[in-house]
């Protein structure tokens, strides 16, 4: 019985250190989560080229910060594969994330989904991160986009 108590304190142990050594590898806002089964970003785009207009998929996946919202950073675009990204808007406004990001690896957590963004909405982003009156000129038909409604980000530090 020693011997079970004392392998199990050791158990204990480990397990207590690898879940510190969570904590203080990601920053971590919106609610509660772990990076354990995480998608890829190429397990991300393949579930994007299967959805269509308002379909919607609960996932979680990693990817590199690729722009932030320079006004609140209220939003943030993701890198896939093929050059495409997506647009991370945050669950009810319930958290932003820092401005000085892009570059860096996040964890999202959150519903999967393709819209079409309008013009109007087109120009409100390119503006929040300082794209030139004349190009938001030329914005001018809807588009289909990526997008992505998160409840949790993990900002890997």
């Amino acid at each position: 019985m020693k011997g079970f108590n004392t392998a199990f304190l050791m158990l204990s142990l480990c397990f207590s250190f690898l879940g510190h050594a969570q904590q203080t590898e990601f920053l971590s806002f919106g609610k509660q989560m772990n990076a354990v089964n995480t998608n890829t970003t190429v397990e991300a785009f393949n579930n994007y080229q299967s959805l269509k207009v308002n379909d919607t998929i609960s996932t979680k996946f990693s990817a590199i910060v690729t722009g932030v919202c320079q006004a609140k950073g209220c939003w943030m675009t993701l890198s896939l594969e093929d050059g495409k990204e997506t647009m991370v808007r945050f669950k009810d406004y319930g958290f932003f994330m820092p401005m000085d990001i892009v570059g860096k690896e996040v964890v999202v957590n959150g519903l999967a989904f393709v819209e079409e963004m309008s013009v109007e909405d087109q120009r409100h982003f390119a503006k929040d991160v300082g794209v030139s009156d004349a190009e938001i000129a030329k914005i001018n038909k809807v588009k289909k986009t990526y997008s992505f409604e998160a409840d949790a980000v993990l900002l890997k530090k």
